[in-house]
């Protein structure tokens, strides 16, 4: 799982809300990392995978959505293998892992894995954050009419380049000067708890608003498509909906436990004693959240795939062929430009207005498949109520 309490246990003076998550049933809490991260990594490359009678998810080229989408589950995935080198590592070795607690021990390499391999994990999924959040941006600016081929490298930017900007710093405040005097207070570790977090909060707060948004911005579109909103548009706008609703809840119910967990053992580091009776309901919480916690983390990269395209099937295609889906005849750009080429060039006779309303048309039926892209019956839907469908 994915908590900042990965990197406060690699210092040897620790505090004690970390000493008490940390020791409790290790071999049972591994395991258990071990087994959810290794499902939902065979089940998210299953569902990745190509299958028989289906069409591949290929998006038009000017589209960044798909892009985000497949870099949210590499995301997912790769977090999940650091997941379960560093618990296999922990369950085989617990002689080398009884290092980290020795103070001004000469064996540095127990500390060095301690270090690497949570922040290998919190690196990735914090980057799995901040590339949510991008999809939500980019939803918001496709059907804006703003995103294009460029979006996706300053994507890349944002994303990576706070990703671990926020990581370093966040780490290099609680060692600092050293491994040996980290966790002495607050200073050291609220830093980090803070860096670790703000992606997970900037999600939790901003997609939402920004998803709304935008499906107030579909209806808008499919209004303004033929004039008129017919079932098939509002049954399409709906499902747009519940695949952001369907996103957000995946989010919600994989990383609140993150958050209270992280609340109630703050609330025993400020404990004189944490010991004490009074507080054994808050132990016993904080410890069910934590093991709760070492099961949905990893878990979010399968259950993603499934709000993302649905259940895709066991039916796995290893042919890797191209296969052309209903709307990239639709949205091909020309090269260098954001213009769309008529769908019926051959018919000359029809005039500049018509002409240039067919081409808003396809912008909208565009904007429209790449938020529906993974649901086949929105996709045919969209495909057969389109002007150009039509006009074939």
């Amino acid at each position: 799982m994915a908590s900042p309490r990965l990197e406060t246990y690699c210092c040897p003076n620790r505090d004690a809300a970390t000493q008490l998550v940390m020791n409790f049933q290790p071999e049972v809490f591994c395991g258990v990392c071990i087994g959810s991260a290794s499902i939902s990594l065979l089940l998210t490359i299953l569902q990745l995978l190509p299958k028989k009678g289906q069409s591949p998810r290929k998006m038009p080229k000017a589209s960044s959505s798909s892009t985000i989408l497949l870099l949210i589950s590499i995301c997912d995935i790769l977090g999940g293998l650091g997941m379960i080198f560093r618990s296999s590592v922990w369950l085989g070795f617990p002689g080398f892992i009884a290092n980290i607690s020795v103070v001004n021990g000469t064996d540095v390499w127990p500390s060095t894995f301690c270090v690497g391999s949570a922040m290998w994990i919190q690196l990735l999924y914090s980057a799995g954050f901040w590339w949510l959040f991008c999809y939500a941006v980019d939803s918001y600016l496709v059907v804006r009419r703003s995103a294009g081929l460029s979006t996706i490298v300053l994507y890349h930017m944002m994303t990576w380049g706070l990703a671990v900007l926020l990581c370093v710093e966040g780490i290099a405040l609680l060692y600092y000067p050293s491994l040996s005097s980290c966790e002495n207070g607050l200073e050291h570790a609220i830093p980090h708890y803070i860096t670790t977090y703000a992606p997970l909060l900037l999600v939790l707060v901003v997609n939402p608003i920004l998803f709304r948004r935008t499906v107030s911005a579909v209806a808008s579109l499919l209004k303004g498509r033929q004039g008129i909103y017919t079932e098939n548009e509002r049954r399409l706008g709906t499902e747009i909906q519940m695949r952001f609703f369907k996103i957000m809840l995946v989010f919600v119910i994989c990383w609140s436990p993150n958050v209270i967990n992280e609340t109630l053992l703050f609330y025993l580091e400020m404990q004189p004693d944490i010991n004490e009776m009074p507080l054994k309901n808050i132990r016993s919480a904080a410890l069910i959240t934590w093991i709760i916690m070492g099961v949905l983390n990893p878990m979010q990269g399968f259950l993603f795939t499934l709000a993302f395209y649905g259940w895709t099937g066991w039916r796995v295609d290893l042919k890797w062929r191209k296969r052309e889906i209903p709307w990239e005849s639709m949205s091909s750009s020309t090269a260098g430009e954001n213009a769309y080429p008529s769908p019926v060039n051959y018919q000359s006779n029809l005039h500049d207005s018509k002409k240039i309303s067919t081409t808003d048309s396809q912008q909208t039926d565009e904007a429209i498949s790449m938020l529906s892209e993974g649901n086949t019956s929105s996709d045919e839907r969209l495909t057969r109520s389109s002007p150009i469908y039509q006009g074939w």
